[in-house]
């Protein structure tokens, strides 16, 4: 197994899932996992660099992102009570609601994306690692 297969087997399913979700639901995939995170955070809210840590984006970018999630109705921002200066990003009931729309599509994707991936013998290892099998 060699970093380059693995970088492409990612590349794979990340274009499977990110097609699923922008078809079905709206949704970009660092949108989607967004909406995971905070979904999974104390209270629905992550501090802005907490989250562009646990999506893998840059500030700027989770900005951005962020910004889309509020145009959407799915996050609001919020003042850090104990440090002015610090935003939290909030998921609301209506980015509750889009993620557990789509988090079946989601799971549905991936499984797909890694079963076809598992017939090409240059992934077969990988996709087995990656199942824990």
């Amino acid at each position: 197994m060699s970093w380059d297969h693995f970088a492409l087997l990612h590349a794979r399913v990340e274009a499977e899932l990110t097609k699923a979700l922008q078809r079905g639901h709206g949704l970009g995939l660092s949108e989607y996992r967004a909406l995971i995170q905070l979904a999974a955070a104390s209270g629905g809210c992550m501090r802005m660099q907490e989250l562009a840590e646990a999506v893998g984006l840059n500030q700027s970018s989770v900005t951005r992102l962020v910004a889309r999630l509020e145009e959407a109705g799915m996050t609001r921002r919020d003042l850090c009570s104990d440090d002015r200066r610090g935003v939290y990003s909030v998921i609301t009931e209506e980015g509750r609601t889009r993620l557990a729309d789509a988090t079946p599509t989601y799971e549905r994707s991936l499984t797909s994306a890694l079963e076809q991936a598992g017939f090409d013998p240059l992934f077969t290892p990988l996709v087995l690692a990656v199942r824990g099998s």
